[in-house]
């Protein structure tokens, strides 16, 4: 996913946000955004989880994609390449040949659906990725979670150990962005315990396509 979304950046260059679902890779880490969001966030790209169980909420895109399986039918492709090349005619239809509110099209009415202005590539990519940002988007959040009887917390795909004195109790998760470490604390604000950022780190979330 993050080599293909690197590939449609190259073309349309850096959107400011994306809208997403709530399914893997987008919503899986409860209440945590997932590597592949923080990678995106890592780039000053905002991230949108529409809410869970409406899809309504995001019905222009919901369209769109009724309107491309109708046109492209892919039932009768042959292989993806002739998928790709009857999706890339129907995108070209609908965005530069039929007529909307008033214009000749929807590329006369809306010019930023060429390219966002915000140009990118690799080599941009690599000066100008912050963990920084990702470190302050965790800083913002707070996590509700119950210890369990081997006095852990599920905290993105492993368990972080909070002492068993605590196993059963409620506790809320936040992150400490000075000192990269989660801090977990009883509903009323009193730290439990500290524990360093160990899920992941700048080089892995920028390497995702590698795993």
């Amino acid at each position: 996913m993050q080599a293909e979304l690197r590939k449609c950046f190259g073309l349309w260059d850096l959107p400011l946000s994306v809208r997403v679902d709530n399914g893997y890779p987008w919503g899986s880490c409860g209440e945590l955004p997932t590597p592949l969001a923080l990678w995106l966030i890592g780039l000053s790209v905002g991230v949108i989880w529409n809410p869970p169980r409406r899809p309504q909420d995001n019905g222009v895109v919901e369209r769109s994609q009724g309107v491309a399986s109708n046109w492209a039918e892919p039932d009768r492709c042959r292989d993806v390449a002739e998928l790709q090349r009857r999706l890339d005619e129907e995108d070209h239809v609908q965005r530069e040949c039929y007529p909307h509110a008033g214009f000749a099209s929807r590329m006369e009415a809306y010019p930023g659906l060429a390219h966002s202005g915000r140009r990118y590539s690799a080599a941009w990519e690599r000066e100008n990725w912050s963990w920084e940002r990702v470190l302050v988007c965790l800083e913002g959040m707070m996590m509700p979670r119950r210890v369990d009887r081997s006095g852990k917390i599920g905290l993105y795909n492993g368990k972080l150990y909070v002492g068993t004195i605590n196993r059963g109790k409620d506790v809320v998760v936040q992150f400490d962005a000075g000192r990269t470490e989660w801090v977990i604390s009883d509903p009323g604000g009193a730290e439990l315990c500290r524990r360093p950022l160990t899920q992941f780190d700048a080089k892995g979330l920028r390497n995702l396509s590698n795993k």
